[in-house]
């Protein structure tokens, strides 16, 4: 009312009246607050209060004047029921949530009804409940404690959390039994309980490394809740332990000559100690004698022993070794221990070999039992221990004699030997004691091999086949033959020649001469495919050895054709030699009439005497057509009125050499009225018949030469075929169309060219092309997967 009041203040008359209707208004309005508690956690719907009752409120009323609660949350906690006037639970309350931190928790809730405005306070405390367990904020809590630390030493923990508040929250702790710390509990007021640690007995890391406590925290609820926390103490180490030795006497035995780096026994100490101060380290103690730290040295990590130097029985049968074990603490502390080396004697002396006599070098041709050396040895042990035998290590072509004196022999030879299979031996010498182990030694001599001429050269090949083309250039180097002598020096330096003598297949050897050094043969004449064929020769090889020894190899030698042989026309031929003719044919004939056939011959053979024909010059293109593979001209139509009575036709015969030659021939052909062509028929008849007597002749003659070369060759070939190796006739290549004799074909290989010489008769499958006279072979060629026919 006085608030209300102040704020009316203003000077002016108007402003006064309408503060005091105000306050009038204000005053109907009944201004009261009750108060309700609840428990949190209760649920939803739970009545509070009736506030309607206890306010005095008509609950008629309630409805129509809109009775509610004021609240900004959009969530409110309560809400009151408009036809009864309690008040209701909204939602579960947490009194932690609402009421952080805070003993006591109240709300206050605003109620308004209108017409008229009527205000209400209603204040609702929220009850604690026991709905927390106390909490630590780490559930495993590590600490390091040396093992020195005082007894009453404190150590502050952190203190656990319960949201609830008063006597529900943390109350007490606890700590698990056990015999070194106890626990003490310091109040804060409204910071709470905190839990100290105090070491109530001295630590031993040595007995124990950690210690395992376990910290509960709880509340006043009851049956009460509780919290743990695990805590682990480290303890860390002090150096109060001294390294212990593992045995009270430490003794071994050891061969003498045992070999350096050899263990010869590992002393052991322990410390209780951690870290550092429990590390353990061996070395030799300041009372050894210096000279054992020739003979023996120590590893400081392992405490091994182990042999440095040589160890002699002879010389000393036993050692005793002080070993002093540190640890690496600051003050480091020390043990000692004795340690006694007996040395075992051994039969360490080993025979000795040496070579009072040797030979280094021996003839390949020497006899068995010829003498190499004189091998004495020696053993500085006695009885078995110098007892000694003497042997060779590999199986070799010589061998060990004893000779009459004692320990004493004799490298001697025991087979014959031979250079060429091995020119170089080295011969390992065992002399062996018979101790226990046996002790042995062994030399090494080398003895070498001196060669004698006992090998005659050998051909890399034989027979040899070379291949020539003709048209050679005199002079040059064609082909050479290579031999190896097995023996050294003189003995193996070749020297090559010919050959020759007066016989008649030998004549052709004056054809070639060879460089008696290098084995090249060079060609002194030019060769002609059409005169020779083939022919072979003797080479001979002569060492230069003392006596020299020799051998000989046969050369075949085949001539391959070359395009030099132009083709020659054997029809038509004038009276005066040149190839000109003249025929005469009826007008009224068909197409395809026969005019003529054009004869050809080429003394080439394979591609080089293949002949194609062609029209170089006609004076009627429609009108004649020549076949390019037999020469036949032919009418392409019949004749017309307008058709000339004479036509000029030039052939031109070519061969297929990679550079090919031609000629040409000229035929006229008179197109005649059927009678004057009776007329003339029977002369023409006759001197053809002459003309055809006389080319026939001529071929029996060429044939007939042709045979006869052949047949020539054929015997030379099955000659070389008789006396040859299977090597050379793999030289050869195979017909596939071969009859089985001999006489008939054979072919062979140049590069990429493929060559035959044909006998008498024919082999089974050849052709003979009409153009070129019948000496032109024709071979299929099997290679080719196209049907081409391959002319050989």
């Amino acid at each position: 009312m006085t608030m209300k009041q102040r704020k009316c203040e203003p000077g002016r008359v108007i402003r006064r009246w309408l503060c005091f209707v105000i306050a009038v208004l204000l005053w109907s309005v009944a201004s009261a607050q009750i108060r309700y508690s609840i428990s949190e956690e209760v649920n939803e719907g739970t009545a509070v209060g009736n506030v309607a009752k206890d306010l005095g409120l008509d609950k008629s009323t309630l409805k129509d004047r809109k009775y509610r609660i004021v609240s900004s949350a959009t969530d409110p906690l309560f809400h009151v029921h408009q036809n009864d006037g309690i008040l209701y639970v909204s939602r579960k309350i947490d009194r932690e949530e609402v009421c952080e931190r805070s003993s006591t928790c109240l709300l206050n809730l605003k109620t308004v009804l209108e017409n008229p405005l009527e205000v209400h306070y209603i204040g609702v405390e929220i009850l604690d409940v026991n709905d927390h367990s106390p909490s630590f904020p780490d559930e495993e809590k590590t600490l390091e404690m040396s093992e020195s630390v005082l007894s009453g030493t404190r150590f502050q923990l952190q203190a656990a959390r319960d949201p609830d508040s008063g006597h529900f929250s943390v109350q007490q702790y606890k700590l698990s039994t056990n015999d070194h710390f106890r626990l003490e509990v310091k109040d804060k007021g409204e910071d709470g309980k905190i839990p100290i640690l105090i070491v109530q007995k001295s630590l031993d890391r040595e007995s124990a490394g950690s210690h395992s406590l376990v910290l509960t925290a709880l509340d006043g609820g009851k049956p009460p809740k509780s919290g743990e926390m695990n805590i682990l103490v480290n303890v860390l180490d002090i150096n109060d332990n001294a390294p212990v030795f593992a045995q009270d006497v430490y003794s071994v035995m050891i061969d003498e000559n045992a070999p350096v780096g050899t263990t010869v026994i590992q002393v052991n100490a322990t410390d209780l100690d951690d870290g550092a101060n429990g590390e353990v380290v061996y070395s030799f103690s300041n009372s050894v004698n210096k000279r054992l730290f020739k003979l023996f040295e120590i590893t400081p990590s392992t405490g091994e022993i182990i042999v440095k130097g040589p160890i002699d029985y002879e010389h000393k049968d036993k050692y005793e070794i002080e070993i002093q074990a540190s640890d690496k603490g600051l003050a480091p502390l020390t043990a000692e221990k004795s340690v006694v080396i007996k040395i075992v004697d051994l039969n360490d002396n080993a025979p000795q070999i040496e070579v009072t006599s040797f030979s280094s070098s021996i003839s390949e041709d020497s006899r068995p039992g010829t003498t190499v050396a004189l091998i004495s040895v020696n053993d500085l042990d006695s009885g078995l221990n110098g007892k000694v035998s003497c042997f060779l290590l590999e199986d070799v072509p010589f061998m060990l004699s004893p000779s009459l004196q004692d320990k004493m022999y004799s490298l001697v030879t025991k087979m014959p030997l031979d250079k060429e299979k091995q020119s170089h031996y080295a011969l390992t010498i065992i002399a062996k004691d018979s101790g226990q182990p046996a002790l042995s030694s062994e030399n090494t001599i080398n003895v070498v091999v001196s060669d004698v001429n006992d090998n005659s050269p050998e051909f890399s090949l034989s027979p040899y086949t070379f291949y020539v083309t003709e048209a050679n250039e005199p002079g040059t180097s064609v082909f050479s033959v290579k031999a190896f002598d097995r023996d050294e020096n003189d003995n193996a330096l070749v020297s090559y020649h010919i050959l020759r003598d007066s016989s008649a297949d030998n004549k052709l050897t004056s054809y070639f001469n060879i460089n008696s050094e290098t084995g090249d043969i060079l060609a002194l004449k030019s060769f002609d495919f059409e005169t020779l064929k083939t022919f072979q020769f003797q080479v001979v090889a002569t060492d230069s050895g003392t006596p020299s020894l020799s051998s000989n190899v046969t050369v075949n030698v085949f001539i391959l054709d070359q395009n030099d042989n132009a083709p020659v026309i054997l029809y038509p031929v004038s009276s005066n030699g040149s190839a000109e003719g003249v025929e005469e044919i009826p007008r009224n004939v068909n197409a395809g009439h026969l005019v003529t056939k054009v004869r050809a011959y080429d003394a080439d053979i394979g591609y080089n005497g293949w002949l194609l024909f062609s029209l170089q010059e006609v004076t009627d293109h429609s009108l004649f057509g020549l076949d390019r593979y037999t020469g036949q001209i032919r009418t392409l139509r019949s004749f017309t009125e307008t058709d000339e009575a004479e036509h000029k036709l030039v052939i031109l015969v070519k061969d297929n050499g990679n550079v090919s030659l031609s000629a040409t021939a000229t035929v006229v052909v008179k197109v005649v009225e059927p009678k004057e062509a009776f007329a003339a028929s029977d002369v023409k008849s006759a001197t053809k018949n002459e003309e055809e007597n006389n080319v026939t002749f001529y071929l029996m003659i060429t044939l007939g030469s042709v045979s006869t070369l052949f047949l020539i060759s054929i015997i030379v070939l099955i000659a070389m075929q008789c006396s040859k190796t299977t090597d050379y006739t793999s030289k050869y290549l195979q017909e596939t169309n071969y009859d089985g004799t001999l006489c008939h074909s054979i072919q062979y290989r140049s590069g990429d060219k493929r060559y035959m010489l044909v006998g008498p008769r024919m082999s089974i499958g050849s052709t003979i092309v009409p153009g070129s006279h019948a000496n032109t072979l024709v071979l299929p060629d099997r290679r080719g997967a196209s049907g081409e026919v391959r002319h050989v």
